[in-house]
């Protein structure tokens, strides 16, 4: 029975697992206090002090490090890779400390991984990163030639509540075709098609629709008077995209619960943001399926809104047609990440490796334009 250690660096904490198997031995997430991280003038100068604090946390709960088998972590903000279970090589180190996702805190995970497994022994692993990119070439273009289309959205909690749904049923995962839906503060839905992510529409960049924290596409010509009225900088147009759309401006609100709340006390407003967002991601679901010429086996809701039965009631009476609605509420992403390295201990999966190169070289490399 392999054990496995689970890191999962956040913004404001890190969540430490353990693993015996597909066993939980235990679970903690360690606050970190803002005066803490406050000097670290970098993400990667919070290493040390992030290594003492899980070092301290696996002392009071009597697990010895030495006896790990593997170290599993989240990995954020690292080049475009294919899916699947990395084993930590000296090129994603060095990316999680210089390249492009240095100023995530998620791109800790494989610095803290190596780290501990050099340390203790063992391997370091990480899974199904967020820039995983499984695109099929039609996903990526749009009508601007200097725009492309990029994969982003949630493919570690995607996935695992695909394999959920997969095991579930006494099938692989790889055998099935899939439309997966995380509904949280952000909002991604993803076509699976026998394995692969080959498109997904994800807000944090402004795509789909809107979301709690999120503003999902508009019609780009206002946007663009939006943004020369001269009462937007370019941060604050970013913010409205990414932090303060969707719900947050309509009701001022993220929260799902309070949302609820509202429409019970009878606020016809709130009724019309939550009805509409759920009316936008049916849309997406019915993109993501026509992706795979509707050949679906299931359309698979996961993440913390997916808690909300009337806002999958509303999703699943616009999409029950395309396949069968399945609710994994909540998150998976430490379960996920500690299956995925014992995938690779029982020799069930080849671990990759990471090149450092992007997984598409652009249209101008492949076509004469």
């Amino acid at each position: 029975m392999y054990r496995v250690i689970v890191l999962n660096p956040g913004s404001t904490s890190t969540k430490v697992a353990m693993y015996e198997g597909d066993r939980k031995v235990f679970t903690e997430n360690i606050s970190h206090p803002a005066s803490d991280l406050a000097v670290f003038p970098n993400i990667v100068d919070q290493l040390p002090y992030r290594k003492e604090i899980i070092t301290k946390t696996l002392k009071e709960r009597g697990v010895d490090p030495g006896e790990a088998d593997a170290f599993s972590a989240i990995c954020t903000g690292l080049l475009p890779m294919e899916g699947g279970v990395y084993e930590v090589n000296e090129t994603m180190y060095a990316h999680g400390q210089v390249g492009p996702g240095s100023k995530h805190p998620g791109n800790l995970g494989p610095l803290l991984a190596k780290d501990f497994a050099e340390e203790f022994g063992g391997r370091a692993f990480i899974v199904d990163a967020s820039s995983v990119d499984e695109f099929e070439e039609e996903a990526r273009m749009t009508g601007f030639a200097e725009v492309l289309r990029t994969s982003r959205g949630h493919p570690l909690n995607q996935r695992a509540a695909a394999r959920k749904y997969a095991d579930d049923c006494g099938k692989q995962y790889e055998e099935m075709n899939l439309v997966v839906a995380h509904l949280g503060g952000g909002i991604s839905v993803s076509a699976h098609c026998q394995g692969q992510m080959v498109d997904t529409v994800d807000s944090t960049r402004g795509e789909g629709r809107m979301a709690p924290t999120r503003s999902g596409t508009a019609p780009l010509a206002d946007v663009v008077e939006l943004c020369y009225s001269g009462e937007y900088t370019k941060k604050d147009m970013y913010t409205k995209i990414m932090k303060t759309g969707g719900w947050t401006a309509h009701l001022g609100t993220s929260d799902a619960r309070e949302v609820e709340k509202r429409i019970a006390e009878g606020d016809a407003f709130a009724d019309l943001v939550y009805r509409t967002t759920a009316y936008q991601i049916a849309k997406d679901i019915a993109a993501m399926a026509s992706v795979m010429k509707g050949k679906v086996d299931a359309i698979i809701l996961t993440g913390g809104v997916a808690y909300s039965d009337l806002m999958t009631g509303m999703i699943r009476e616009r999409v029950e047609f395309i396949a069968p609605v399945e609710v994994y509420p909540g998150e998976f992403e430490m379960d996920a990440l500690a299956s995925g390295a014992i995938r690779v201990l029982e020799g069930r999966e080849e671990p990759k490796s990471y090149t450092g190169e992007p997984v598409f070289p652009g249209f101008d490399v492949l076509y004469d334009r």
